[in-house]
């Protein structure tokens, strides 16, 4: 049976142990990276880049020329000089046929430090049935490994959350083998009724509500909103499979 595991925080992620064995990553942040990716995809973009920082992302953007790409990031949740706000709703007006390059404190670091992994899914609650879906054919001694970016070393309620609802998928369809962290996850969104609530009352949540982000807490809450399952694939994210 296939082991579901779980890390609460980037700072978990141990490179060499991900590189043993045949581990399968699926990585969240939920407000926002994994949202806005899913839903820059969905509206699309081209492909997306995540970069660990701003410098990477400006030498990056130099490869392209003006028009074909979106620059968006952010730095413990401020705004960079230069950088569109990585708002999902915001990047999603503009981003049909471009490519993002995308730079955020957590999301973009998690992914970038999974990529000893056999392959890396891009999860978010938009889209943990269509990833939850793919995942279904794994084999036993496969593990799937469930990333929580978390928010700056700290445990973030939303990408917890995010969690149990994307092993809270996988298990409507098919048989896994939970270690406790994941069985905890799946507990506490089992417990909770209204999605939009949860990430309302995250850390990360007060803040969008704060600026006035209702639009990107509604987006980011909606279950099942989209059907594309993205993999980071030779450092971009692309669609891999879409669910009809």
């Amino acid at each position: 049976m296939t082991k579901v595991h779980l890390l609460m925080k980037k700072e978990e992620i141990n490179e060499e142990k991900l590189a043993e064995g045949n581990k399968i990553a699926v990585v969240l942040d939920v407000l926002l990276a994994t949202t806005t990716i899913v839903s820059a995809l969905k509206e699309g973009a081209k492909e997306v880049i995540p970069v660990l920082n701003s410098n990477e992302a400006l030498e990056l953007a130099k490869r392209y020329k003006q028009g074909e790409y979106v620059l968006a990031g952010e730095l413990d949740a401020n705004p960079i000089e230069g950088f569109v706000y990585p708002s999902p709703t915001l990047i999603g007006e503009a981003i049909a046929g471009r490519t993002l390059i995308l730079s955020t404190t957590n999301g973009t670091v998690a992914l970038r430090k999974s990529l000893s992994a056999d392959k890396i899914y891009i999860a978010s609650i938009m889209n943990n049935p269509a990833v939850a879906n793919a995942l279904q054919k794994c084999n036993d001694n496969q593990t799937i490994l469930v990333i929580c970016s978390g928010n700056s070393g700290e445990i973030s309620l939303e990408d917890f959350y995010g969690a149990g609802h994307f092993i809270d998928c996988l298990l409507k369809n098919g048989k896994f083998d939970l270690t406790d962290a994941a069985k905890a996850a799946l507990y506490f969104y089992r417990g909770q009724d209204d999605s939009y609530e949860i990430l309302q009352d995250s850390y990360v949540g007060k803040l969008l509500e704060k600026y006035n982000q209702q639009t990107d807490l509604t987006l980011a809450a909606s279950k099942g909103s989209a059907s594309i399952v993205p993999v980071l694939k030779n450092g971009r994210v692309v669609i891999d499979t879409i669910f009809v």
